[in-house]
Formats: structure tokens, sequence, C-alpha cells
């Protein structure tokens, strides 16, 4: 009896670990669960196709930008389809689940670069929240039902951004954070802010101004904020209008601030010099890529007031900024990849360049990923290049999914999700 009752409580052991440790990563937002475009999934195939390795594809109404994020067996992204930009929940066995519309106007703001659709919701497994350029915010439960829904517009003001509001929130312990970085080209006016609201009212906590002396199309950015956690340092940090800027989570009070990035180079400042690429953190290092080819900049994530060429500023490269994708931090180096697809790797202590070569000769709009010893970058025109980490330039594969693409790869529940314009794919063995 003894050796029956022993066995019967490690099966029940088992029973309780076996499903945990088993349990897949979720992506709640745009750039994985630290906001680093690191996963820590396995299994996931180096090379795909059309007809390789593809679990499902899920045809799409409309093209747009936006990053999925996934929580358990359910996938969220946002679309365009005539008129409407919608929410669709699709489950992880490629089915839909529901649609909501969010709001009106899905037109391109810039050709075909992007649409009112570039935002990328952002989920923490008791809501979704979608955020369209058109100024609509809409919060949803698990099931589709509106939670609650507010005009950013008619809140705080109207969004005056030339290639439309591009800006991923970010919803952390029951609060959203709004990066709204826009203007009338005159500094004096003021209408960048950071906003934070209860997740579940959508009431606001706190705002905070973002001052800076952009002026031009310098106030204008398209980046995406980020919640910096790395031991005891948390807070949220923004980019655009010629500096990039943290805030406490709690209030709103600005910590810190770096600028130092406009004009590139002797000759006065630029009024073009808009930030469309958003940074790369990792625990001891932020990379703050630029424009134009412009500087990047490494930074140390403690600074506290002013931080411009001081001594929480390590290193700057003074061109060969990524013009959309954001860097990625991994093991000592850093990746920056370029508008026509050359990658740069660069010591992430020095800022010294190790290599730089050509991946593909084609536009690049989404940012690489890290997962199961490769880095993911694909490239606008549907030809993804896996690279390995490293000191040594290595290309592992050349996969041609044969349909554009502008979205980051997501990496969860041991797949590879890729949205191309026309579709979602679950890319696994």
């Amino acid at each position: 009896m003894n050796s029956r009752r022993c066995m019967r409580f490690w099966l029940a052991v088992l029973a309780i670990i076996a499903p945990q440790s088993a349990r897949s990563e979720n992506w709640p937002q745009w750039r994985g669960p630290q906001s680093d475009g690191i996963s820590s999934e396995k299994g996931i195939p180096t090379e795909w196709g059309r007809e390789k390795n593809v679990v499902w594809r899920v045809a799409l109404p409309g093209p747009a930008g936006a990053t999925p994020v996934v929580w358990e067996d359910r996938i969220f992204l946002t679309t365009t389809e005539a008129a409407k930009v919608d929410m669709i929940c699709i489950s992880t066995d490629g089915k839909q689940l529901w649609r909501e519309t969010i709001g009106e106007g899905s037109q391109n703001v810039r050709e075909d670069e992007g649409n009112y659709a570039s935002p990328s919701p952002a989920t923490d497994g008791e809501r979704v929240i979608g955020f369209m350029g058109t100024g609509d915010l809409a919060c949803f439960d698990m099931d589709g039902k509106v939670v609650w829904r507010l005009d950013i517009n008619e809140k705080y003001g109207p969004l005056n951004i030339q290639f439309g509001m591009a800006s991923t929130p970010v919803l952390d312990n029951g609060r959203l954070y709004l990066q709204l970085i826009h203007g009338d080209g005159d500094p004096e006016t003021e209408e960048a802010r950071i906003v934070c609201l209860d997740a579940k009212t959508g009431n606001e906590i706190w705002q905070s101004k973002r001052l800076t002396n952009a002026k031009m199309e310098c106030e204008h950015a398209y980046t995406s904020p980020f919640l910096y956690r790395f031991g005891d340092l948390e807070y949220l940090l923004t980019h655009g209008g010629d500096f990039t800027i943290a805030y406490d989570l709690g209030d709103g009070k600005e910590l810190w601030r770096c600028g130092g990035m406009n004009p590139p180079a002797p000759g006065g400042y630029h009024d073009t010099f808009r930030m469309v690429a958003s940074p790369g953190i990792s625990e001891d290092l932020i990379v703050i890529p630029t424009a134009k080819n412009g500087p990047v900049l490494g930074v140390r994530p403690d600074g506290s007031g002013d931080i411009t060429e001081s001594d929480y500023f390590l290193w700057r490269m003074p061109q060969g900024t990524p013009d959309v994708s954001s860097p990625l931090i991994l093991d000592g180096l850093v990746y920056l990849v370029g508008e026509r697809g050359f990658l740069t790797c660069v010591d992430a202590k020095t800022g010294k360049e190790i290599y730089r070569e050509r991946t593909i000769d084609a536009r690049h709009r989404a940012s690489p990923v890290y997962v199961d010893g490769k880095i993911i970058i694909p490239s606008r025109n549907g030809n993804i290049m896996v690279v390995a980490p490293g000191r040594e330039f290595k290309v592992l594969a050349i996969n041609d999914i044969e349909e554009e693409i502008s979205a980051s790869p997501v990496v969860s529940n041991g797949m590879l999700y890729l949205r191309t314009f026309d579709a979602l794919y679950a890319i696994g063995e």
C-alpha cells in the first residue's frame, strides 16, 4: 500500500508539473514578453515556404503593418477593409473567433507604406486593446465584448501627424500607456504628450506634456513606447521629437532624457529628421536609432536628468541607423537592420562595428526577432532571411513567403506567426 500511495503521489505531482512546463510563452505586445524581440521558445523551423512547414494560413480582409499578439490559444490583430479598421481574434488552430470594428477610415496614408491599422494591439490575458491611426481606442474582453471606447482626437486634441499615428500602446498591470508625439511644427504649441489610462475603464490616471525643442516635421514620431523593466529599474521609454525620454510609471514624472541626435552632422537643424525606428533595450544597454542614416547611440538605462554627452552616454556611431526596424540586443552584440537590408553587427559595450553584410536587397520594415538559435529578418518583398547570431555573419536560410510583409514576426505556442498583407501564417514543423 505504501508503494502504491507513493506512486499515486508522484503521478499527481507530474500531472500538475507537466502542463506548466509545456506551457508556451505568450507574446502580449509588439516586441514580445520583455519588449526586446527575444523569444525563449524552441523547435521553430529554420526553413519554410508557401508549401513547406506551414501549419495553417488564414486569409485577411486587408493589409496592415500591425504585428499580431498572442495570449494562450488566441491571436489578436488589427486590419483594414474598405472604410473600416477592425480587431480580429483567431484561435491558434487557425479559426476566426470574432471580429469587431474599432473605427472608420482605412485609406493608405503614404502610398503602400501604411494605413490606419499600423499600431499593433496589446493584451494582458484579461483584455485586448486596439489603438488605430484614426484616433479610435477600444478595449475588448477576450471574447470580443466592448468594455470601453475612447476618441483620442476628442480627448486630447486632433492627431496632427503627416503619415498617420503608428504608435503601439503599452498595457501593463491594469494601466494603458499612450505615446502621442505629433504637432503642427511649432514647438511653442506643445501638442505632444504621454498619457496613462486605467485599462479597466479608460479613465485618465495621469498625463505629461512631452516638452522638447523639436520643430517642423521633427515633431512627428512613428515610434512606439516600451516598458523598461530589468532588475530594479522600471519606467516608460519614449522616443521622438529629437529626444529619448523616460517617464515614471506611477505619476508620469520625467526621469531622464537623451538628445544629441539632430542634426546628424554639421550643417544645422534637419527639419525632416523624424523618428520611425524605436529603441532596442536590454538589461544594461539602450540602443537609440535616429533617422536618415544618421547616428546610433548607446546609453546606460539608469540615467537621471539630461544624460546627453554625460557618463551615461556610452558610445555613438556617426551613421548607419536603421530607418524603420528596431535594434536587437543579444549576448553582447547589437544587430541593426538597414533600410535596404544591410545587417550591421556591433559590440554592445563599445559600439565598434564587427561586420556589415547584405541580407536581402529590398526594403525592410519589420523588426528582427531572435528565437531558437536564429535571428529572423523579414524583408518587404516576402523574402525572410534567417541568420545565426554571433560575431561572424552566417546565413542559415532564405525563405520566400511570396507575399509582402511589414509586420514583425511573432513566436508563441511553438509556432512562428507571420502576418503578411494577405494572410496570417502559422509556421511550425
